[in-house]
């Protein structure tokens, strides 16, 4: 189905979304403080609902199809930034920052993020556009990343990030404290940057890692740019208040990998039959079309998608609720200290 949406809502599109942006960066920078659970709801709620509003938008101007792919990339993005939450979790408590100034760096990683995923949205486009087969790689690369979530931790991430840190330090003049969310200060009349730069850079690293995974995912849902950059610009609005709403429970959420790595896995399948589909590549059925591959359809990706998220999560906070029931999990020492105290 062609996509086609008038230009003045696409232009005021980008404007509203800079807009609120723009306002969600002055809230963090003007005011560093610790997002209570009441506002940190509030926000989310407002995001989620502006997302259904875009989405409802898009089926009066686009129709029910393109509103679906919207739908359903927005979640895949989402459930993918949540995936970002644990190892952002990682970060802020390995280099101990502030709590009061988390949500600046947090927001400053939203930053980088939506500029990296940016520039990956323009190249996957220009590559579908010129190279059909490059469905072929996204789907691989898909599935490749399906098994690594599944199987691996984030052992990998950390690695990267302590080579990195080590190659910083012998560089340049870091301070091990901070001083507010400053990038630099001074240390005995000197200018030094402070553990901002690392946490920055760590932050980069991941949303780096994290662009190549998503890309491909959404471009198997859609390939219009302007559906996978909305879709990615609402999953990562409201990322750093759903950081304090969530907290240590997306440690506790141990099934939700499992749920992501089978979204990956199902859009991997779904990109390389469509693929098949439209082959051009000469050793694969001679050139031709490949006519038994079937094209899963919007609505079939997203009913998979709301599933997997659902089981995993439901899993996970079933798996909770028993662990506390057999006191799996709980810190009895600290406990003892608290009553003691009183």
């Amino acid at each position: 189905m062609e996509f086609s949406i008038p230009l003045w809502f696409e232009i005021g599109t980008y404007v509203v979304l800079a807009l609120i942006l723009g306002f969600d960066i002055v809230l963090a920078f003007r005011r560093p403080h610790i997002p209570s659970t009441r506002e940190s709801a509030l926000w989310i709620s407002f995001y989620v609902v502006l997302a259904l509003v875009f989405a409802a938008l898009m089926y009066a101007f686009a129709g029910a199809e393109h509103a679906g792919q919207f739908i359903a990339g927005w979640l895949t993005e989402y459930s993918l930034s949540i995936d970002n939450l644990f190892v952002f979790l990682i970060i802020m408590a390995r280099f101990s920052v502030p709590r009061k100034y988390q949500q600046e760096l947090l927001m400053a990683g939203i930053i980088i993020a939506l500029v990296l995923r940016g520039i990956f949205i323009i190249l996957g486009a220009a590559l579908i556009e010129n190279f059909s087969w490059v469905f072929y790689l996204f789907g691989l690369f898909l599935i490749y990343t399906a098994a690594n979530q599944a199987f691996t931790g984030h052992d990998d991430e950390e690695e990267t990030e302590n080579k990195l840190i080590a190659f910083m330090r012998r560089r340049i003049a870091i301070t091990e404290r901070f001083d507010g969310a400053k990038l630099r200060t001074v240390v005995d009349g000197r200018r030094v940057f402070t553990p901002v730069i690392i946490v920055l850079l760590a932050l980069g690293t991941t949303d780096l890692v994290f662009a190549l995974d998503s890309i491909p995912a959404i471009f198997g849902i859609t390939q219009e740019p302007f559906l996978v950059f909305t879709a990615n610009v609402f999953a990562l609005m409201g990322l750093r208040q759903l950081y304090f709403l969530l907290g240590d429970l997306v440690d506790k959420l141990v099934y939700l990998k499992f749920g992501i790595a089978f979204i990956l896995a199902f859009i991997g399948v779904k990109l390389f039959l469509h693929a098949l589909h439209e082959n051009e590549l000469p050793f694969i059925n001679g050139g031709e079309h490949v006519d038994w591959a079937p094209e899963i359809s919007t609505f079939v990706s997203l009913g998979v998608i709301v599933g997997a998220m659902a089981v995993a999560v439901i899993a996970s906070l079933i798996k909770i609720r028993y662990d506390r029931s057999r006191g799996i999990g709980i810190d009895h020492d600290r406990i003892d200290e608290e009553q003691g105290a009183e």
